[in-house]
């Protein structure tokens, strides 16, 4: 039997690198949906599993602690605090997608057509995000709540107003890099219309990147709302809400802590699961970009440029 000698060894000239692929389903991103459809689940079907409604009064149980009656204890008013943190998580949530899909509405069309013709358009669309982005977020949300007036609906408007320049600057980028590509090219040789361009060829390429802000997005705007129902411009009693119910707690933090802590340990759950999540979509569509060097990638890259 002949021995294979390296005269007759086949080695290929080019090495064609294979494409990385993230990992979608770790551990902390397994956990963080776990906690998120926990979390959707019991605000979905509050109806169905609360043990009282959420604006029925027990003036004889005023500040209960815990017990078999109220779990978590009841508000000064005797409301039940485990109903009310779980139509609290609707109100909560539902705000926070409406925040995230009405900056969507607005803010990917423009992104879109301020990349793709550039020009006048652009520059008009720039400055008015520039105009909106250089004041505080929740300084405008403020202002633009407090010319509406106080209610749930302003809340999220003002802040979907607030939101729209980054989503936009980040869609304009986006498209900036995907119109010079060679498909958008073929697509307008072959005489498709810039509307069908933008959004049935240059968008869906942009998706991954676009969702992975609106999963931080939904986190900020639960934080913003919770800010504005503290500060009394969000939702208004008896209506329950994460941010309502944290104001009306903190003033029997000694009576019943649980009024205050309920709801701000459900506040950073969400979000802290919400990042994760972001996170974790984020490595799974550009795991090159997220992959740290080694020291030894580190150590080498030095040396060459001492040399």
């Amino acid at each position: 039997m002949i021995k294979e000698c390296g005269l007759f060894r086949h080695r290929p000239m080019i090495r064609l690198k294979k494409k990385q692929e993230g990992i979608l389903f770790t551990v902390p991103v397994i956990i963080s949906v776990a906690i998120l459809l926990a979390i959707i689940f019991v605000c979905v079907f509050a109806p169905l599993i609360a043990p009282y409604s959420p604006t029925e009064m027990d003036l004889a149980n005023s500040l209960a602690l815990p017990s078999r009656a109220h779990l978590l204890g009841a508000d000064k008013v005797g409301r039940d605090l485990l109903t009310r943190l779980f139509y609290g998580g609707r109100t909560t949530l539902l705000s926070a997608i409406g925040v995230v899909v009405f900056s969507m509405i607005v803010g990917i069309p423009l992104g879109l057509v301020s990349g793709y013709y550039r020009g006048p358009l652009d520059t008009v669309i720039g400055r008015i995000c520039d105009l909106i982005l250089s004041f505080p977020s929740l300084l405008l949300a403020f202002v633009f709540v407090a010319g509406f007036g106080r209610s749930i609906v302003n809340a999220v408007i003002a802040l979907g107003i607030v939101y729209v320049p980054m989503l936009t600057r980040l869609v304009r980028s986006l498209t900036l890099v995907e119109k010079n590509k060679t498909y958008v090219e073929a697509a307008v040789s072959i005489g498709y219309s810039d509307a069908r361009i933008m959004f049935r060829h240059i968008l869906p390429n942009c998706i991954s990147t676009i969702t992975v802000q609106l999963t931080l997005d939904l986190a900020y705007a639960i934080l913003d709302l919770a800010a504005l129902s503290f500060l009394g411009l969000g939702v208004q009693p008896p209506t329950a809400d994460w941010g309502a119910m944290l104001d009306e707690g903190r003033g029997f933090l000694l009576e019943n802590p649980l009024l205050a802590l309920a709801p701000g340990i459900a506040i950073i759950l969400t979000v802290v699961a919400l990042n994760i999540f972001s996170d974790g979509i984020h490595q799974y569509f550009e795991p090159v970009q997220r992959q740290l060097p080694s020291f030894k990638k580190v150590e080498k890259r030095m040396r060459k440029e001492a040399a």
